[in-house]
């Protein structure tokens, strides 16, 4: 069956939440439905979809977006990504008779922004279903919700560790809850240095400025590259060394599944999402949530066990192609439409 879906994310940025709307209306798109995405940065978002056949619009504002939404008032789907643009749907009174959906992509309730907060108590009556990316998003947004974890396209072939250079990445937005201080320090003690890694931070934000500083005080100074937003990240992961993945309430983490799709070695925080994807393989390389002196030691263990990081990227990779791929997450979001429809 063949739908018309309008994917809206009240957003002129593009992160993990674009990146998803992205690799999903893509994957729709390929399986034929017609697809139009509200929302995110316009380049970046055309960049990332590609070839697929997918509408571009801008969500500039709160009141743009219920204009834009109210446009799609004959879609079959009206699928919305965090609460501003469920608060659009509620707004956008022309097009309640299409079925709206929400996927949940951060591990607590609705809310925090102001039209959230005014619009929370109304978004439940709404929404025909939710969605949430991870289990652990599922056991803290306070509403009923089918798990559905994001997919992204198999990687053919795979770099073997004996051909990847001493780079340890870190990939995330340098904000305070991504713990970005904790992969820092954890690099600073393991000696990693001292054996010729080096380590790589790929995004910006608010905390950038002090992690840099964080970093001179640690003494990295030489060894410790802030790269801000590439879009060269896929080669990255195909050479480097190991993942490290700090966060503690990390949703689910795309970066993580990039990682395991180029078989990339991932040490990162038993927390969060990471328990759903790096902790679904056998001797996954886990560290106490902010402990940066774990993190080290699972570091140091892995980055000098050479046959460790090929097994264990081997692992993660099959991992991915089994459990974590576009089409099943296409086919699992197509089951919730026809649910409501």
């Amino acid at each position: 069956m063949t739908l018309t879906v309008v994917h809206v994310t009240r957003s002129a940025g593009f992160a993990g939440v674009e990146r998803h709307v992205a690799s999903l209306a893509a994957g729709q798109a390929a399986r034929g439905h017609r697809v139009q995405v509200v929302g995110g940065d316009l380049a970046s978002m055309r960049r990332a979809l590609g070839d697929a056949e997918v509408g571009v619009s801008p969500a500039v504002s709160l009141l743009s977006t219920t204009r834009m939404v109210d446009r799609y008032r004959h879609a079959d789907i009206l699928h919305v990504h965090m609460t501003a643009a469920e608060a659009a749907a509620v707004l956008a009174v022309r097009s309640w008779r299409v079925p709206a959906v929400a996927t949940r992509h951060f591990a607590r309730r609705r809310g925090a922004s102001w039209a959230g907060h005014l619009a929370a108590p109304v978004i439940p009556f709404r929404l025909a279903a939710e969605i949430a990316v991870s289990e652990y998003v599922a056991q803290h947004i306070g509403f009923p919700s089918m798990v559905i974890h994001p997919g992204i396209p198999a990687v053919a072939g795979r770099v073997p560790a004996v051909g990847r250079d001493p780079i340890v990445l870190v990939v995330q937005r340098l904000e305070e809850e991504k713990h970005t201080d904790v992969a820092l320090r954890a690099f600073a003690h393991s000696g990693l240095v001292q054996r010729g890694w080096r380590l790589e931070v790929i995004g910006d934000g608010s905390q950038r400025k002090s992690l840099g500083q964080l970093a001179e005080r640690l003494g990295l100074t030489s060894a410790v590259c802030f790269l801000g937003h590439r879009q060269d990240l896929p080669s990255r992961m195909t050479r480097a060394g190991i993942l490290l993945a700090p966060c503690p309430v990390e949703a689910l983490g795309l970066a993580v599944l990039e990682a395991m799709a180029v078989g990339l070695p991932v040490v990162a925080s038993r927390a969060g999402g990471h328990l759903e994807t790096v902790g679904s393989t056998d001797g996954a390389a886990l560290f106490a949530p902010r402990d940066p002196e774990d993190a080290a030691t699972q570091l140091f263990s892995l980055a000098e066990d050479l046959e460790r990081r090929e097994r264990y990227g081997m692992a993660l990779q099959e991992a991915q192609r089994e459990r974590f791929t576009i089409e099943a997450q296409v086919r699992a979001t197509d089951a919730v439409y026809r649910s409501v429809l």
